[in-house]
């Protein structure tokens, strides 16, 4: 299964902010990655740079590769309404992200691992796609037996609050959520200026 397995805190450095979420070893060093850390002079970023730059921190942000991306974004531009928006909105809609952002898992990766080892249920039928794009009104819960996995106990006792995500709701008791809408762009939390992306497919 393809996805990125490096160093998260360099690729979080490169971007200059903490895209993996906290990081303590990010906040110790909040300059550039490399030999000469914070000492080398940095020249101004030309367009190109700043749009290929936003284009890979939504990648990294949201666990997903090159293709696959690329595929979003097509599908995006093909649907009518603000391109951009309408990316991020099927990035939020992913299988794997919608379990992070639920709490069912502490991170994207995790959240990832969960789904492909079949912990998850999509309207009670087993889904091990992380990919898998969820539509208005799906339901997604926790497998049976895997309610009592000390990962998932974990990430729901930390209590996530889903006020910050108005388009998703949580059933703690019976460990169900549901996807009731696409959310707008003002609701998506991430630092990410989709207009830059959106300009780099364009060339």
């Amino acid at each position: 299964m393809a996805r990125y397995t490096g160093p998260k805190t360099k690729k979080a450095r490169a971007f200059g902010e903490a895209i993996y979420g906290p990081d303590r070893a990010f906040d110790r060093k909040k300059y550039g990655p490399g030999q000469h850390g914070n000492t080398r002079r940095r020249r101004q970023k030309s367009d190109y740079a700043l749009q290929l730059m936003e284009k890979q921190k939504a990648k990294y942000t949201y666990g997903v590769l090159e293709r696959q991306f690329r595929n979003l974004f097509d599908k995006a531009s093909r649907k009518s309404g603000v391109t951009g928006e309408i990316l991020l909105q099927l990035l939020e809609s992913r299988l794997d992200n919608t379990v992070f952002r639920m709490g069912i898992a502490p991170t994207r990766r995790a959240a990832r691992q969960l789904v492909s080892h079949k912990h998850i249920l999509v309207n009670g039928v087993l889904t091990n796609i992380p990919s898998c794009l969820l539509r208005p009104g799906d339901i997604i819960s926790v497998r049976g037996k895997s309610q009592a996995l000390l990962v998932v106990q974990e990430a729901l006792n930390r209590n996530v609050d889903l006020k910050k995500f108005p388009w998703l709701e949580w059933n703690k008791e019976r460990q169900e959520g549901k996807f009731i809408e696409l959310p707008v762009r003002s609701q998506i939390p991430e630092n990410i200026n989709e207009q830059l992306i959106v300009e780099l497919y364009s060339k």
